[in-house]
């Protein structure tokens, strides 16, 4: 079973999003901010981090930036309502990093992550 950390700090997204992984069969830690998060990833190894971009203490971009420093085979998914931050040239977001836009359908959700998980 594939281990999957999130970090959403949206209360009702987080819960929806856990229920949802937990439904389709993933192992899913979660943590309403980056920092624990991160703290959390240099504890033990995931195969997936999900992060929303906007979050207090650290945002999803450092998050992921400090997540492939710590296992360089970790992939990264972000849902955001703001994609186009992510998606920026600029960013120091990972390159090979998937972006979903708020809102996410479960659906959609679980697809995109098994393709990820798979690769």
């Amino acid at each position: 079973m594939a281990k999957i950390i999130l970090a959403e700090d949206d209360n009702d997204m987080r819960r929806f999003l856990v229920k949802a992984l937990q439904n389709a069969g993933y192992d899913v830690i979660s943590f309403d901010n980056g920092l624990s998060a991160y703290q959390r990833l240099r504890e033990e190894p995931f195969e997936l981090l999900l992060t929303d971009i906007v979050m207090p203490e650290m945002d999803g971009i450092e998050l992921a930036r400090r997540a492939s420093e710590l296992d360089p085979d970790i992939k990264i998914m972000f849902i955001t309502g703001f994609a186009a931050v992510a998606l920026n040239s600029d960013s120091a977001a990972p390159k090979n990093a998937k972006v979903l836009s708020k809102p996410v359908h479960l659906r959609e959700l679980v697809s995109e992550v098994g393709k990820m998980l798979a690769a």
